[in-house]
């Protein structure tokens, strides 16, 4: 169904015909309002505001029927009202909200999602009818989202580089909105990156001039700002906003309002909401980030800290997220938490930026997170009392007071029903002790049953006598609260619900409900949670499947509820994840020294994995929670088998923390299993780390205890990858000699383990160190050798590799065409297969090579890529190769200049 623009009902791919205006208006109503009841008396309103016929509840009647007709089971009647009930993927309108949400919550995508996003627009929504009057704030809100959305995209189109696009955009959006002070501050920083200074300095002018002049007001701080950029000729980023969205009935608050929004305009210490769980901290904690969201020009950073988990997050993993929104990853991150710390104080220095700290879990967890200048403010929401965090505004939570109790009730189950009975909404309110989320799901109850008096719920909540006594205080409060809507569960969806929580404090797709159950078709059981609020939905990942999540209180309650085979379930599920990485990790190009474990398949979604990339990419964050899940339960075996499996997408993303992190804390449970094969594995893999991170120390360590631990197990394969990366050590400090030892040694075991990508890798390393040492006649011998056996093999990134080291060596014996040659078809090769380190190495010999060639400029343009790549990731080894390549670009440059030079 489509909205966003003139109604449209598409299906089988073909355009229904809806019928009349007023029917088609009907229509209109209820899918701008989707999923919520629509009462009789609205819809009448709606459709004839002022004379209404006399058959008009006949009318309304006989067009839901003939819409039936179309719509199936999608339009139920809820009472004496309706509801359309809808997926994202059925409704534009919804949909368009869904991947504006997701783009916010995935900075990495968001352009891509953006464009998605308002590719849905076909023009002004539901242009094709009358306007009503009932409709404007909807349609009011949907046109604000699209403006909002489309400013969201110029500004990311700004900030990637892509000026001149986002220029004629900006200034046809500025002279439909003159007095919208984003837009022009966008346009003002398009131009000034665009080197277009005067331009950008006059636009900022007329915009004074208009705001001075008809309204009497002085540009806001971040237009100010813009402008400052373009005078001081520095760059302006756009800043972050991670804020969650605010919830549109919020209600009450008002005090605590007032006191932590003064207190973080202020900006001078953390502002901390405290209060027991279910009282709606976070609630509280969004809607004021928002409200003072433009006195931090700069951006709104937001952190879930997992306070209520088993497994408060430790501050080391949380700056690795906040490091990364602010633009450092890979090997650039600091290893000791202290030294994050640091940095993540210092890229926050002379900014105003608002740091949001959801559920914390204890001081010693928060202090590493604060940023150190006054600019900035601090929020924080936690279970405990943080009284001990030094000069803190604490602002404890309360209960509602009956006011604001029946001001959410109302605003959940609807005015007409409160309104009739408010001795009865007063008493469910009290049964819930005024707790904000016992309201909730007493409203939404109540939403979803239209027949339902007022009455049945509060005799409902009297009978449960027990409970209604443990909603006077603390946890038990919200523990009463779930058990309102757990109850209302089918047993299959209550055991759906239980089984769920087995899977931590991470979001995860639908399929996982067959296999957690054991038993296929019941996919389908997660609607039911989501419409019992038992289940957020978490938006769709980047192959398109929806996600889910159980709220951290949800999952601590479901565990209480535990089910017999509990942990088969478990192991069930983490094998088919296990199957699935293994399956994606096969279709990558292959990471020298891993193990991927041959394991049987089980029932999963292999068609997921088409883009197996696209899979580990939406599966990454979840895989390393499996990781710590299988730990947990003591499957140690699954632990180090799915770290392992995740290795080639690590490296072929440059993703180290992560591979460093599920690599210990597998290592960990290996350990205490005295499983020496995971042991073995997974040491080998963390020395690879070592080795990106330049710490050989560390590298040659590993690499010799796993050596000695494959050696015991008479692994050939593993000790020939053990010794083969303690030769890249040894080639990496210089020491050639050495280096040959420990690869000839290395290539004897892995010739006799019949590993021939990994024969094919060695041999290629050795001829990179024979050219080294300047013999290349040797080098050529053992590098021509690798690469067919790569290419025999079918490896074409191993091929492309070999090619990088050939072309060197051709530039060494003066071969400069098929330097070319070589150079080109590797950078060709390593592109196709997305991998971005390997990429940026051979793009570096590729420069080198039309430097060679009297290329120079096409080389200057190469080695920034590369080197933007190098910065990201944080590869030490690589960045001054290319530095050292550019300073040789810019010279070849200048002689081209001079006269009678000839290039080659």
């Amino acid at each position: 169904m489509r909205v966003l623009g003139p109604l449209e009902v598409w299906r089988n791919g073909r355009r229904e015909n809806l019928g009349g205006v007023k029917q088609r208006a009907l229509l209109a109503h209820l899918a701008l309002h989707a999923n919520t009841d629509v009462s009789l008396d609205q819809l009448i309103e709606a459709l004839w505001p002022s004379t209404r016929p006399r058959s008009v509840v006949q009318n309304v009647r006989t067009y839901v029927w003939r819409l039936r007709q179309l719509l199936n089971e999608q339009l139920r009647t809820h009472g004496t009202g309706y509801v359309l009930e809808l997926e994202a993927d059925e409704l534009d309108a919804l949909m368009f909200d869904e991947l504006v949400a997701q783009a916010r919550r995935r900075p990495d995508a968001a352009l891509g999602l953006l464009r998605r996003a308002e590719s849905l627009w076909r023009g002004r929504p539901l242009e094709d009818l009358p306007g009503h009057d009932a409709w404007a704030p909807a349609l009011a809100r949907l046109d604000e989202a699209r403006l909002a959305a489309t400013e969201q995209r110029l500004g990311l189109q700004v900030a990637s580089g892509e000026c001149a696009e986002a220029i004629p955009e900006l200034r046809a959006l500025l002279a439909e909105h003159p007095y919208r002070e984003s837009v022009c501050g966008q346009l003002v920083l398009a131009l000034h990156q665009d080197n277009r200074r005067a331009e950008a300095l006059q636009v900022y002018a007329d915009m004074r001039v208009r705001l001075t002049g008809e309204l009497g007001l002085e540009p806001g701080s971040a237009l100010r700002e813009a402008q400052l950029a373009v005078l001081r000729d520095e760059p302006a980023p756009a800043p972050l906003r991670q804020l969650p969205p605010t919830v549109f009935d919020f209600c009450g608050r008002a005090g605590e309002i007032a006191v932590l929004t003064t207190a973080l305009r202020q900006g001078s210490a953390p502002a901390v909401v405290t209060g027991p769980p279910g009282v709606g901290k976070s609630t509280l904690a969004i809607r004021v980030a928002h409200q003072v969201g433009d006195h931090f020009p700069d951006g709104q950073l937001y952190v879930d800290l997992g306070g209520t988990s088993d497994h408060p997050r430790e501050p080391g993993d949380v700056l690795t997220e906040l490091l990364h929104a602010l633009g450092i990853t890979g090997a650039g991150l600091p290893a000791q938490v202290t030294a994050r710390a640091a940095l993540f104080r210092s890229k926050l220095a002379g900014r105003r930026v608002l740091v949001v700290l959801d559920d914390a879990a204890s001081v010693s967890q928060l202090m590493p997170l604060l940023p150190a200048d006054a600019g900035c403010a601090v929020l924080v929401t936690s279970r405990r009392r943080l009284s001990e965090l030094p000069g803190a505004l604490q602002v404890e939570l309360s209960p509602f007071s009956p006011e604001e109790a029946a001001e959410l009730l109302t605003a959940i189950a609807g005015e007409d029903r409160v309104c009739a009975q408010p001795d009865e909404a007063a008493a469910i309110a009290a049964a819930c002790g005024h707790l904000p989320l016992a309201i909730r799901v007493a409203g939404a109850r109540l939403a979803g049953r239209g027949r339902w008096s007022m009455q049945v719920l509060r005799e409902r909540l009297v009978d449960e006598s027990t409970r209604l006594r443990e909603l006077t205080s603390g946890e038990l409060a919200v523990r009463a609260s779930f058990d309102l809507s757990i109850r209302q569960l089918s047993p299959r969806e209550f055991q759906a619900f239980v089984r769920l929580a087995l899977l931590g404090p991470h979001d995860f797709p639908s399929w996982v409900v067959e296999t957690l159950l054991g038993e296929p078709g019941t996919e389908h059981l997660v609607d039911g949670l989501v419409d019992a609020h038992l289940l957020e939905t978490f938006g769709a990942d980047g192959i398109g499947q929806p996600r889910y999540r159980l709220h951290d209180l949800l999952r601590c309650h479901a565990l209480n509820h535990a089910l017999p085979d509990g942990r088969a379930a478990l192991e069930r599920t983490l094998r088919a994840w296990l199957w699935l990485a293994v399956t994606a990790a096969r279709r990558l190009p292959v990471t020298f020294g891993t193990t991927i474990a041959d394991v049987t398949p089980v029932a999963a979604p292999e068609h997921l994995l088409a883009e197996p990339v696209a899979w580990f990419e939406a599966e990454r964050r979840t895989l390393c929670g499996a990781v710590d899940i299988a730990a947990d339960a003591g499957l140690d075996e699954v632990a180090w088998q799915l770290a392992a499996a995740c290795v080639p997408f690590f490296d072929l993303h440059s993703h180290y923390e992560d591979w460093a992190r599920t690599h210990a804390r597998a290592l960990r449970s290996v350990r205490a299993a005295g499983n020496r094969v995971g042991e073995a594995a997974l040491l080998r893999g963390i020395s690879q780390v070592h080795i990106y991170r330049s710490e050989f120390t560390e590298a040659e360590q590993g690499l010799l205890a796993a050596q000695e631990l494959y050696r015991s197990l008479r692994d050939y394969r593993g000790q020939g990858t053990s010794l083969a990366g303690i030769g890249v050590v040894y080639r990496l400090r210089a020491e050639y000699e050495r280096s040959l030892e420990f690869y000839g040694e290395g290539l004897r075991l892995l010739e006799l383990a019949g590993d021939l990508h990994s024969v094919a890798h060695v041999r290629a390393s050795i001829g990179g160190v024979h050219s080294s040492l300047g013999r290349p006649e040797e080098a050529r011998k053992w590098l021509t050798n690798a690469r067919r056996l790569a290419a025999d093999l079918g490896d074409a990134h191993r091929e492309a590799l070999v090619l990088v080291r050939l072309s060197a060596l051709c530039r060494s014996t003066g071969e400069h065409e098929q330097e070319l040659v070589s150079a080109r078809r590797a950078v060709t090769i390593l592109t196709d297969l997305t991998d971005e380190r390997c990429t940026a190495f051979a793009q570096v010999e590729l420069a080198e090579a039309l430097i060679s060639n009297g290329h120079p400029q096409e080389a200057h343009s190469l080695l920034r890529q590369a080197l933007e790549t190098y910065r990201r990731t944080g590869n030490r080894e690589g960045e001054p190769a290319a530095r050292r390549a550019l300073a040789r670009a810019a010279a070849s440059a200048d002689q081209l200049l001079l006269p009678y030079f000839q290039p080659r």
